[in-house]
C-alpha cells in the first residue's frame, strides 16, 4: 500500500472522511515527516503546528457530528512563502521584509481553507521569486530531494522539494517565468500554470495590492493529476470584484486518444533540449502514437520563436519592474541614460524594459496579442503542445553572480536565463500549461514536461496528464525519502 506521506491529496481526503485516518492523525504523520526530514532539505520554512492541530481536532469533532465535509476536509497541506496568510511572514527572501507578518489571507488560499485543507507551514523561495533556485539570507537554501547537491528549482522551490520528499500532500505556487513548473519538472511533480486570472492572486502580494501582475499566475503542485484538477476546481473563478456573468465552468478532455492531435516542439536554437530530456519527451510521444493519438512534430504556431521570446522577456522584465524598489528603478534609469539610444545589447535592452514607458509597453502588449492570436488559429489545428520546461535535469547548486552563471547542455554552455525560453511560450500568451512526470533520465534525475493548450482549457491540459499518468507517467518517490 502506498504510504499516506505519498498519497494524493485526493486519497487522503477520501480516507478521512471514509474514517480510515483521523485529521489529526494524518497531520502528526506529516509533522513526523518534517521532523525527520527537513533539516538537510530546508523545504519548510514556517509552521504554525498548534494552530493546525486544533483545526485538525475541529475537522474530526465536525466529522463526528455529521455536518457536511468538504473535498480537502481535514487535508495537511503547506504553500509557497509568498502568499499572504495571517501570523505567517511573508517575505519574498527580501533581508528587508524579514519581518513582514501578514494578517489577510490570499484568496487562493482562503477557498482551500474553505474546502477543508489544514495549512500548517510554508515553504521556501528565492529572493525576489526570481530564481530557477530557492535560496535567499532569511531561510537559507532549499535542496533537491533527489540530490542534495542541486537545486530543486525556483521560485516554487520549496513547494517542490516538500511534495516530492513527502512533506505534505498539497502544494499552492506561483508561475511568471516558470516558478511552477520547472519546479515540477526538477523534483519529478505534477504542477499548473492556469489561464492568466483564472485564478484570482489577490493576496500574493508583500502588501495589499490588489492588481494582478501580468503574465503571472498562481496555481497548484501535487503528486498526482487527478489533485491539480481538484485544486484548480476549488480556486478558479471570479473574484469578489469581478462581474459574475463570467462562467467557470471549464471543458474537460473526453473522448478516446485517437480524436487527438498532439504537437511536439523537442528543441530550439534559442534554448537547446539536452539529449537526456530529449529522450523522455521521445518516450512520451511515442506512447501517446501507440495509444493512438497523431503527433505532429513538423507545425508551429504562426511566429518566430525569436519574436515570441523577445517579446516574453520585454513584458517579462517590466512586470518584474514593479516588484523593485524606487531606487532600483531610478538606478536603471540613469544607467539606460549613459547608453546610446542605438545600443542593442542584453544589458541596454534590459534596461530599457525595466523602465518601459505606457506608449512602448502598448507596442509589446500589442505584439504579445498578435501572438496569442497565432496560437488560436494553431490550436484549431492541434488539440496540444507538448514540450520541455527547461533544457536540462535539476543542475547544480549556483549562487554566483547572476549576470556570470551559465548551464551546460551537453557540454555546450548556454546563458542562465535563456532557460526560461519554454515557460515564455506559454507564459507571454497567458496559456495554461501543466507539467507531469515523464520519467528519470539517464542521470537517475526526473524529467517534466509541460502540455501547453488554448486558454481556458486548463482542465483538458490537466486531462492529457491524468491520461499520461495512467499510462505509467507519473510520480516516482526519490529514493531517500521513498520509505
Amino acid at each position: 500500500m502506498t504510504p499516506l506521506h505519498f498519497r494524493s491529496a485526493t486519497a487522503i481526503a477520501a480516507a478521512i472522511r471514509s474514517g480510515e485516518i483521523t485529521a489529526r492523525a494524518a497531520l502528526e504523520h506529516f509533522l513526523d515527516r518534517v521532523d525527520q526530514h527537513n533539516g538537510p532539505l530546508n523545504a519548510v520554512i514556517y509552521q504554525d503546528r498548534e494552530g493546525a492541530r486544533a483545526r485538525a481536532d475541529a475537522a474530526d469533532a465536525a466529522r463526528a457530528a455529521g455536518d457536511e465535509l468538504g473535498p480537502l476536509h481535514g487535508v495537511p497541506m503547506t504553500i509557497k512563502e509568498s502568499y499572504q496568510l495571517p501570523g505567517s511572514p511573508t517575505t519574498y527572501g527580501i533581508p528587508a521584509m524579514k519581518d513582514n507578518v501578514t494578517q489577510r489571507t490570499a484568496v487562493a488560499i482562503s477557498r482551500l481553507q474553505a474546502a477543508g485543507a489544514n495549512i500548517f507551514g510554508k515553504t521556501n523561495v528565492p529572493i525576489r521569486l526570481a530564481d530557477f533556485q530557492s535560496y535567499n539570507d532569511i531561510y537559507g537554501t532549499t535542496n533537491n530531494p533527489w540530490d542534495l547537491t542541486r537545486t530543486p528549482g525556483g521560485s516554487s522551490g520549496g513547494s517542490a522539494a516538500a511534495l516530492a520528499a513527502g512533506l505534505t500532500s498539497l502544494e499552492m505556487g506561483s508561475d511568471i517565468g516558470g516558478s511552477i513548473r520547472n519546479p515540477a519538472h526538477f523534483c519529478g511533480v505534477f504542477g499548473h500554470k492556469g489561464t492568466w486570472n483564472l485564478v484570482p492572486p489577490r493576496g500574493h502580494s508583500l502588501d495589499d495590492s490588489v492588481s494582478p501582475s501580468d503574465i503571472s499566475v498562481v496555481g497548484p503542485l501535487a503528486r498526482s493529476a487527478d489533485d491539480l484538477e481538484l485544486a484548480m476546481m476549488l480556486v478558479a473563478g471570479d473574484d469578489d470584484a469581478d462581474w459574475r456573468g463570467f462562467s467557470d465552468q471549464l471543458p474537460g478532455l473526453d473522448g478516446p486518444l485517437s480524436d487527438l492531435t498532439i504537437g511536439i516542439w523537442a528543441s530550439d536554437p534559442i534554448c537547446p533540449t539536452s539529449a537526456a530530456v530529449g529522450a523522455r519527451l521521445q518516450a512520451v510521444a511515442d506512447a501517446l502514437g501507440r495509444a493512438g493519438a497523431k503527433i505532429d512534430e513538423h507545425s508551429r504556431p504562426d511566429f518566430s520563436a525569436a519574436h515570441s521570446y523577445e517579446t516574453f522577456n520585454g513584458l517579462l522584465s517590466s512586470a518584474m519592474s514593479a516588484r523593485a524598489s524606487d531606487e532600483d528603478v531610478k538606478r536603471a534609469q540613469t544607467r539606460l541614460a549613459t547608453l546610446s539610444p542605438d545600443d542593442q545589447s542584453p544589458l541596454a535592452k534590459q534596461l530599457r524594459w525595466q523602465t518601459l514607458s505606457l506608449r512602448d509597453w502598448s507596442r509589446l502588449n500589442e505584439a504579445r496579442n498578435k501572438i496569442r492570436w497565432a496560437w488560436h488559429r494553431y490550436f484549431g489545428e492541434v488539440d496540444f503542445l507538448i514540450t520541455p520546461v527547461m533544457p536540462v535535469t535539476a543542475f547544480p547548486h549556483d549562487h554566483g553572480r547572476e549576470g556570470a552563471r551559465m548551464v551546460d547542455i551537453d557540454g555546450k554552455a548556454l546563458p542562465y536565463f535563456n532557460q526560461t525560453f519554454w515557460a515564455g511560450l506559454a507564459g507571454v500568451a497567458y496559456l495554461p500549461a501543466t507539467v507531469f512526470p515523464a520519467g528519470l533520465a539517464t542521470d537517475g534525475l526526473p524529467v517534466g514536461l509541460q502540455i501547453i493548450g488554448p486558454a481556458y482549457s486548463d482542465l483538458r491540459t490537466i486531462g492529457l496528464a491524468q491520461r499520461l499518468e495512467a499510462m505509467g507517467f507519473g510520480f516516482t518517490p526519490p529514493p531517500a525519502y521513498s520509505a
